[in-house]
């Protein structure tokens, strides 16, 4: 059973494996210090968006998504931002509320709702700080396909050394978890 609060597994013994060589340490401690400034540019973006806005960097990724096609599905949203749909349905509603955006009942289909912005939602979208998505999701989402690939099998390897027991966290907004909220 997991225990609340614990986010992973203890490190795996490593006292068998050989002492990194003294390049090895340091290129891992510069690699180290590149995630450190990742984590912090993207917690001063988020930070920056809270400040000019009053939503969060995910509420504000959420408009944009509906911005760029109008009448999205809730489900196409959270297809789109890699989130679980009960998170997305979370930030819709706190969107609607503030009155950002609408959602629109199909007259074929009354299951489906159909997301719009609000001309408030779009007036906020055209002053907020860019990029709206978040500046670790543009760099990502800017680099060829052949680096994605290559990080994404590099961060594959970390994840593995670092043995998360939970990984709800990797369908959780970004700016939420910089946040620090559970």
């Amino acid at each position: 059973m997991k225990s609340k609060g614990k986010s992973a597994r203890p490190a795996r013994n490593r006292s068998a494996a050989k002492a990194p060589s003294s390049v090895d340490r340091a290129l891992a401690l510069a690699l180290l210090k590149k995630f450190r400034l990742i984590i912090n540019v993207a917690k001063r973006h988020y930070r920056w968006v809270e400040e000019q806005c009053g939503i969060n960097g995910a509420q504000l990724w959420v408009l944009w998504e509906i911005d760029h096609a109008p009448g999205l599905r809730v489900s196409e949203l959270a297809a789109a931002m890699a989130m679980h749909q009960s998170t997305v349905s979370n930030l819709i509603e706190k969107l609607a509320r503030a009155k950002l955006l609408r959602r629109a009942r199909d007259d074929a289909d009354q299951r489906v709702v159909a997301l719009h912005l609000t001309a408030a939602g779009r007036a906020l979208l055209k002053r907020a700080p860019q990029p709206a998505r978040g500046r670790l999701h543009e760099a990502l989402f800017n680099l060829p396909q052949h680096s994605l690939a290559a990080l994404d099998t590099l961060l594959g390897g970390v994840l593995h050394e670092m043995n998360p027991d939970d990984r709800a966290p990797m369908h959780r907004p970004l700016a939420e978890l910089l946040a620090g909220k559970p």
